[in-house]
């Protein structure tokens, strides 16, 4: 499979995890929803992210997961995430995952970090113990890891590790910190990709401030795909109208503790999985709430029938 690199563009969703009712992992559904992304726009794949359940996982299951998905995606390109509390535990998961064929790896934070410092020696470690070869995804997304990557130092980390090839920017607000990205690289830093996640809540606006892409896992890629795809044309009019008409989705999605159980309930009705259920802990939605999603469906479906 192909390495991500500086200049990655597109639509790589972030894959959930798909378990059974009884908390077990689907590998069926896990081919089902590799199949049903890849079909519906994406252009890769990221396992083993926050949203992917992964903390819940064992290290066996990590590399059942990776080998599953790997064998499945053909030629798209899978990034693997590999945050954990040792670096020990990263390298192990970081060659198995190459050895296998996967394109790079994400790495985000651990919350201990408090300063500058810490953070810039953080990401000198990782790539030391994984090795300058591996293409890292450098995850920025304090919202979830609570520590907060500034400018400069973002950029020092760049500066000094080539093989940090793209940011998965999640900060928010953040789009002033995709402007000084690219700012820096007109000023001679060298290009680094920009994948935005965050739910695409920001796409559009991403999108113009000169992102390459989005990295997220919302339950219709096909917003992203054509969202991306028409920015990318200058067609920013059409992006938008297409965009919004998903929005109030993406918002509900935003709700902390609830964007998992509604992006598995809209895979299942979608037919990706079989099984909307997280891994304890977590829970599905409740019924108030799946009735406000079928709602907001029903509304999207009709918009989306008016646009076309």
């Amino acid at each position: 499979m192909p390495l991500i690199h500086s200049a990655t563009r597109g639509v790589f969703v972030i894959s959930v995890t798909p378990f059974t009712d009884d908390g077990a992992l689907d590998l069926a559904s896990l081919d089902r929803v590799t199949d049903f992304y890849l079909d519906h726009g994406a252009d890769g794949l990221t396992v083993l992210g926050m949203m992917g359940e992964a903390p819940k996982l064992s290290a066996e299951e990590n590399r059942e997961i990776v080998r599953r998905t790997l064998s499945r995606a053909g030629s798209a390109p899978v990034v693997v995430g590999i945050s954990a509390p040792g670096l020990a535990a990263m390298r192990d998961l970081s060659a198995f995952a190459m050895d296998a064929g996967a394109g790079g790896v994400m790495v985000a934070p651990p919350s201990t970090l408090e300063t500058n410092e810490q953070i810039i020696a953080y990401y000198g470690n990782v790539v030391d113990a994984i090795g300058t070869d591996v293409p890292v995804v450098l995850q920025d997304f304090p919202l979830s890891t609570k520590v907060r990557i500034s400018n400069a130092t973002l950029g020092a980390i760049l500066e000094s590790h080539p093989s940090v090839v793209m940011v998965k920017h999640e900060d928010w607000p953040g789009l002033e910190k995709i402007t000084a990205l690219r700012n820096a690289e007109t000023a001679g830093r060298r290009r680094t990709s920009i994948l935005c996640g965050n739910g695409g809540i920001f796409l559009p606006e991403e999108m113009a401030r000169g992102a390459d892409g989005a990295m997220t896992g919302f339950g219709f890629p096909e917003m992203m795909r054509d969202v991306v795809a028409l920015c990318q044309k200058g067609e920013m009019d059409r992006a938008q109208d297409i965009f919004d008409a998903y929005l109030p989705l993406v918002r509900y999605e935003q709700q902390p503790g609830l964007g998992l159980s509604l992006r598995k309930y809209v895979l299942a009705k979608r037919g990706a999985i079989a099984s909307d259920a997280l891994r304890k802990p977590g829970g599905r939605l409740t019924a108030p709430a799946m009735a406000e999603v079928e709602r907001l469906l029903t509304r999207q479906a009709r918009r989306l029938a008016e646009l076309s």
